[in-house]
C-alpha cells in the first residue's frame, strides 16, 4: 500500500496508538473475572429473571454511580430526539461508512449517505424524515465539523488495521438474563494468541471527564469476558480537540472495572424495587439533570460552582 503523507496531528495519534507495548495475559484471565461477576450477581437471581431482565451498558453504568437520582429520570423519561442528539448519531454512521467507502469520498458525502440509511432506521428515522430543510442544514453542518475535524486529524484507517466500526461487545450472566455490552465506536488491531493487540476506540465531543476513562475500562473488561484477550490500549479521541487520551489496560485496570460494574449493577437492581429511594449525588452532571431546579443538593452545587 502507499504510504500516505501525515499532518502533525494525524502523526501524533498514529505515535499514540503505537507507543504501547503488546502485554500477554494468563489465559486464566477471563475465568477469574467471570467468577468474580457471577459471585456478585448470584443474589439477584431472584431479582433478575428471563421474564425480567437487565441490559448494563456504559451509559447506565456512569449514570447510577454519579447520581441515582439523575439516573432513575433518565430511565423513566421518554427519549425524545433533537437536532444535537442526532448530531453524534449521524456523525457517528458517517464515520463507519468512511471505512468501506471506495475512492475518497469527501464529509458531506458520508453524511448524506449516512443520513440516507439512517432515514429507514426504527429509533431515529423518522425524526430526520420530519426535518425542515433549515433544521436538516443545521444538523448537517454540526456533523460535517466532526467528520471533517475526524477526517483531518486521525490518520487514514489502513486495511491491515482491521477497522471495525460499532464493533459489538457482550458478556452474559445468570442464564442471560443479565448482560453487559454496548457498541464501540472504532476498534483497530487484533489478539494474536495471548498477546494483546486490540485497540478500543471511543469517539468524544466536548470536555474531558472522569467517566470517559471508565466507559473504556467497562468495554475493556466485556472485551475480555467476550474474548478471553484484553485490548492493549483504551482511547478517548476529542474530536474537538484532535487529542486522544490513552490508557495501557492492565489486570488491575480489569478488576477495578470488574469491581465497579459489580457495584453499579447492584444499584441498578436495587432501583428497580417499587420502594427504592434514590439517593442525590450532585457532580457536573446536575448542569443536565431535569431536576436541576428542584433539587437542593443540585441547586447548591451549581450556584458554588458558578461562583
Amino acid at each position: 500500500m502507499e504510504s500516505v503523507a501525515l499532518n502533525v496531528a494525524q502523526q501524533r495519534v498514529l505515535d499514540e496508538l503505537g507507543s504501547v507495548e503488546r502485554p500477554s495475559f494468563e489465559p486464566s484471565l477471563q475465568a477469574e473475572l467471570r467468577a468474580e461477576l457471577q459471585d456478585a450477581f448470584t443474589p439477584m437471581a431472584t431479582v433478575v429473571t428471563e421474564d425480567d431482565d437487565l441490559f448494563v451498558s456504559k451509559r447506565a453504568l456512569g449514570m447510577v454511580l454519579s447520581c441515582e437520582q439523575h439516573y432513575v429520570c433518565d430511565r423513566d423519561d421518554e427519549f425524545t430526539w433533537s437536532v444535537p442528539t442526532a448530531q453524534g448519531t449521524v456523525a457517528h454512521k458517517a464515520i463507519e461508512l468512511l471505512v468501506g467507502f471506495r475512492g475518497e469520498p469527501t464529509p458531506l458525502d458520508l453524511i448524506e449517505a449516512a443520513l440516507a440509511r439512517l432515514e429507514n432506521d426504527r429509533s431515529i428515522g423518522d425524526f430526520l424524515l420530519g426535518l425542515s430543510e433549515a433544521e436538516r442544514a443545521d444538523l448537517v453542518a454540526g456533523c460535517n465539523d466532526q467528520v471533517a475535524g475526524f477526517m483531518e486529524s486521525f490518520p487514514p484507517l489502513r486495511r491491515q488495521w482491521r477497522p471495525v466500526t460499532e464493533a459489538r461487545v457482550r458478556a452474559s450472566f445468570l442464564g442471560g438474563a443479565l448482560q453487559l455490552g454496548g457498541k464501540v465506536d472504532l476498534q483497530l488491531g487484533y489478539a494474536r494468541g495471548q498477546e494483546a493487540g486490540k485497540v478500543i476506540i471511543d469517539l468524544k465531543t466536548g470536555r474531558v471527564h472522569r467517566t470517559h476513562v471508565d466507559d473504556l475500562r467497562f468495554y475493556a473488561l466485556v472485551e475480555t469476558l467476550k474474548h478471553g484477550v484484553p485490548p492493549r490500549l483504551l482511547v478517548s479521541y476529542y474530536l474537538d480537540a484532535a487529542a486522544p487520551h490513552t490508557e495501557a489496560v492492565t489486570e488491575d485496570i480489569l478488576w477495578a472495572a470488574a469491581q465497579r460494574t459489580a457495584e453499579g449493577v447492584a444499584r441498578l437492581v436495587e432501583l428497580r424495587q417499587p420502594d427504592a429511594k434514590p439517593t442525590r449525588t450532585p457532580s457536573g452532571s446536575c448542569t443536565f439533570c431535569p431536576l436541576n431546579t428542584s433539587c437542593e443538593p443540585g441547586r447548591d452545587f451549581l450556584k458554588n460552582r458558578d461562583r
